[in-house]
């Protein structure tokens, strides 16, 4: 019965709530990191084969893809070290709220940490608003070349003159307009879209976007977390507070009694 005590103490002092959040923003992370970085490669293969064949009118948007695989690796390493501080915090204020009556103490220090984990929470998820939309725009345009060749593979378009149907990747300023040839018609098209490449980075983009999304649900549910977590030790030391004070009180109400007796007693 002491071994099982002990463990079902320990698995008491478990935040579930902040371990969910935790194992729900790596997984985000991991697939809007991993898939997006693959995903960019295909991207700049298929634009170099098919629609910018000079290296000079891409080298731009080639740097520009290699700074945001340096930034996806930042990302993925300051969430992962983000992720175990807020699970940490989670375990610490879990601690202060079982303990409450006890001789654990929660000090200015730790709510004043609690307080700025909510608030750099609320900007991390701000921001990643705005990376969930940002990941969203690649899957429409990759929307948008597969439902053009899908259109026309389909028996019902009833197409005269295929080579008239173009996807111009120029219009959406990936590449400049002087490249070569920047845009894809008919059998061209329908080619690429049944490279692997495009296949392959086309899913991949969705899988990130997702990631990007579940990334947000995680921020979201770290701060709701945080603000209870705040609000409980807050609690707390109010409650301690109350504590001393009521035994200060005691304390004073003892003596007041015994003195009394006292003088009583030397009066009698």
């Amino acid at each position: 019965m002491g071994c099982f005590e002990c463990c079902i103490k320990c698995l008491g002092g478990v935040p579930y709530a902040s371990l969910v959040a935790t194992i729900l923003c790596f997984s985000g992370v991991a697939l809007f990191c991993g898939c997006g970085h693959v995903a960019l490669t295909g991207t700049v293969t298929i634009l170099e084969t098919h629609f910018s064949k000079v290296t000079s009118d891409h080298a731009m948007l080639t740097d520009v893809v290699q700074l945001m695989q340096y930034v996806i690796y930042g990302v993925a390493s300051f969430f992962f070290l983000y992720g175990i501080i807020l699970l940490a915090e989670g375990f610490y204020t879990t601690s202060a709220v079982k303990e409450l009556h006890s001789e654990f103490k929660t000090t200015i220090c730790g709510r004043c940490i609690s307080g700025m984990f909510v608030f750099l929470t609320y900007i991390l998820g701000v921001a990643w608003l705005g990376v969930f939309g940002f990941s969203a725009v690649p899957v429409f345009l990759f929307y948008n070349m597969w439902s053009t060749c899908a259109a026309m593979r389909s028996p019902m378009a009833n197409l005269t003159d295929i080579d008239s149907i173009c996807v111009d990747v120029r219009q959406y300023g990936i590449i400049p307009w002087n490249a070569t040839p920047g845009k894809a018609c008919g059998t061209t098209l329908g080619d690429i879209c049944n490279t692997s490449e495009f296949y392959l980075s086309y899913h991949l983009y969705i899988v990130a976007c997702a990631g990007a999304g579940a990334t947000v649900i995680a921020l979201i549910h770290f701060l709701m977390i945080l603000s209870a977590n705040w609000a409980y030790l807050k609690d707390a030391s109010q409650m301690h507070a109350y504590q001393d004070i009521k035994m200060k009180e005691e304390r004073e109400l003892q003596d007041i009694t015994s003195r009394s007796k006292e003088c009583l007693n030397s009066y009698t």
